[in-house]
Formats: structure tokens, C-alpha cells, sequence
């Protein structure tokens, strides 16, 4: 009876795996295999035939390289802008705060999260518009690459910092102490004690924050301007120019770039941080 249980609980389980395997890795697989066909170009039917001519292009044509390097650079900025902001906020959060403050703190990092996207990448628009907010205060920084960097550091901080503040949580205190009783300063605590545990945290919130900045095209349409990114330039293809197997061999760059960086960031530990 216990092992028929077992065996039902184990099905049960293994329905999520299914579903993942299917839904997310199978669609995975589909966009890998279309990025090898290529559209007629007097009819725009898609053949379904194998050709490396679509990452031939995005090699030999300097703007696709151009448009990997600046969503690259953008994506690098914004993990960097929030792993700087986040470490003194999750550290005040973990070990300054009071504990019934520490309840407050994580609601008023987590309420951002539960707004609308759309909603918060337009009042940035506003905000950093022309004759808005921003520019009657400080000359306003307009649309473009900085605004980008700017507004996606805003939307992905949260990502940044619980993961942070969770490592920091299980940090113990005892360590601080015996730092302090030895007489290092709290600079010198920080580099040599807290900083090297925090390491795999940071990086766990640096996929979050590397892999949406990498693929982003709603906040880059929006506030960026005449910039270009990675999505953006898959947007189009599907769109307007009708080539998705184009569009299909664009978007497994920003994948293949987030294997590589797990596979680079899974000795630190960061996965189990996840």
C-alpha cells in the first residue's frame, strides 16, 4: 500500500517535469530548428530547409554584431547598477534593520513587483520625457541608451536584492563579532568576511537581473530611443519584416549567451541559491 502511494505521489511529481520539458524545452527546440530555415523571397514562404545563411548574416553583418555587443554592454550595466545598489540595502535590511522592520522593508522591496510593466516603463517615459519631471530638475537625460540602463535597473533591483538579503540572513552574526574582536575595521569586514559568502547570492540575482536586461524590448521601445537591442530586433523581424526564422536565429544569441553564463556561474554556487 505504502509503496503504491509512492509510486502515485512520484506520478504526480513528475507532471511538472513533463509540463517543463514540453512547454518550455520544447519551444526551445522548435525556435533552434526554424532558425536553419529561411523565408522565399519572392513569395515570403518560410522553407523548410537546413541553411546556416541566417547566422552567416548575423556574423558578417557588423550591425547584428554591433546591435549582441550594445545589448550585451546594457544587460553587463544594469546587473553592475543593481549588484551596487542592492548589497548596502539588503545588508541594512539583514543585519541593521530591527526584525519587525525587516517584515516592512521586504514588503516595500516586493510592492514594485506587483505592479503592471507597462505602467512603470511609462511613467519613466514621463519622468524622463522632454519638459518632464526630470529635465525641469536636472536637464533631463531624454531617451536613449541611458535611459534604458536606467529604467531596466529600476525594474530588476527587486531580483537583485532578496536573493542578497536571503544570503545575508543566513550569515551569522558570530562572524561579524570575532571579525570586530580582531580588530577589523568595517570596510575590512565587509572585503574579507561578508563579501566572499555573498558571492553566490550576487550571482543568483545576477541571472535574473543579466537574463532580462539581455532579452528586454518593451523598455527599449519605449524610453530607448532610436537604441537597438537584441529584442528589438526580434520584434521586428516577426513583425514587419515577416522572417521568422530570422527572428528565430537572432533570439537563440541572448540563449546561447545564458548558457554560457550559467555554465560559468554554476562552481559559485549560485544555482542553489536560486
Amino acid at each position: 500500500m505504502r509503496r503504491r502511494s509512492g509510486l502515485q505521489l512520484a506520478g504526480l511529481l513528475s507532471l511538472p517535469v513533463l509540463w517543463l520539458v514540453v512547454a518550455y524545452l520544447g519551444a526551445l527546440a522548435v525556435l533552434l530548428v526554424s532558425s536553419f530555415w529561411m523565408v522565399n523571397g519572392f513569395t515570403g514562404d518560410v522553407v523548410h530547409s537546413f541553411t546556416l545563411q541566417n547566422f552567416r548574416t548575423l556574423v558578417t553583418e557588423d550591425v547584428y554584431r554591433t546591435v549582441a555587443l550594445r545589448s550585451l554592454g546594457v544587460a553587463v550595466s544594469v546587473t553592475v547598477i543593481c549588484t551596487v545598489l542592492a548589497v548596502p540595502m539588503a545588508f541594512y535590511m539583514a543585519k541593521v534593520a530591527s526584525p519587525r522592520s525587516r517584515h516592512w522593508l521586504v514588503i516595500l522591496i516586493l510592492t514594485p513587483l506587483w505592479a503592471s510593466y507597462l505602467v512603470k516603463a511609462y511613467a519613466w517615459r514621463i519622468l524622463l520625457a522632454n519638459g518632464g519631471p526630470f529635465d525641469d530638475l536636472f536637464g533631463g537625460p531624454g531617451y536613449g541608451l541611458f535611459a534604458v540602463i536606467l529604467v531596466l535597473s529600476y525594474m530588476w533591483l527587486p531580483y537583485m536584492i532578496l536573493p542578497v538579503y536571503a544570503g545575508l540572513e543566513r550569515l551569522p552574526d558570530s562572524l561579524l563579532d570575532a571579525s570586530s574582536d580582531l580588530g577589523a575595521r568595517g570596510w575590512r569586514t565587509f572585503r574579507a568576511v561578508v563579501l566572499p559568502m555573498l558571492i553566490p547570492s550576487i550571482f543568483a540575482g545576477s541571472i535574473f537581473t543579466f537574463s532580462l536586461s539581455l532579452g528586454d524590448y518593451i523598455t527599449v521601445q519605449i524610453v530607448g530611443g532610436k537604441s537597438q537591442l537584441i529584442g528589438n530586433l526580434v520584434y521586428a523581424n516577426i513583425g514587419a519584416a515577416n522572417n521568422l526564422p530570422f527572428a528565430a536565429a537572432i533570439a537563440t544569441v541572448p540563449v546561447v549567451i545564458m548558457v554560457v553564463y550559467l555554465v560559468a556561474v554554476r562552481r559559485s554556487g549560485a544555482l542553489e541559491e536560486l
